[in-house]
């Protein structure tokens, strides 16, 4: 093997560990994505993501769904709900890291005059069943505003019944 291969077999090797070591695959937040796509079927009778026919382990599940090609996010259920998951399109939508985004009160992922139409949607989603085309403005870390539609918001439960939180999903959004 020679040198340049060499090289790039660490830089290889290494990125392979930053992508194992990420935040987004943590023990925590496996659980998270196992709430987020199982409590999804529940909700609406259809997987969130497509895996192949044979096992897929937690890990690439994980994987997967950071990767969908449209933001999914959630939050827990404490009193101002706190992000505890956002896929790699979230963050770049709300053009925030894993670190900033995980933990903040999701509340603010609305301009402040929106959020009382968002706090009846949640409300709604945990009352009743789940949304399948809601739609509002959304801000992101720069101020910048924009439209979201075809969003659907369901209740994280697991196999207990017992809640952990909520989650939304949609494929369309634009900058206004």
């Amino acid at each position: 093997m020679n040198r340049a291969q060499t090289s790039h077999n660490r830089q290889c090797s290494k990125q392979w560990q930053q992508v194992s070591n990420a935040p987004w695959l943590t023990k925590e937040t496996l659980k998270i994505v196992n709430l987020l796509l199982m409590s999804y079927h529940n909700a609406f009778s259809k997987y969130l993501i497509t895996t192949p026919k044979t096992f897929v382990s937690e890990l690439d599940k994980a994987k997967m769904l950071f990767n969908l090609q449209k933001p999914v996010i959630a939050h827990n259920t404490a009193k101002d709900p706190c992000l505890n998951y956002a896929n790699h399109a979230a963050l770049a939508l709300w053009r925030m890291s894993w670190n900033d985004m995980i933990g903040m009160p999701s509340r603010l992922t609305a301009p402040e005059e929106e959020r009382t139409q968002r706090n009846h949607a949640l409300c709604q989603v945990t009352k009743t069943d789940p949304i399948k085309s809601y739609q509002g403005i959304r801000i992101n870390s720069k101020g910048e505003r924009f439209m979201i539609r075809n969003a659907f918001i369901w209740t994280l439960a697991d196999d207990d019944g017992h809640t952990w939180g909520q989650a939304a999903t949609f494929d369309w959004s634009q900058r206004i």
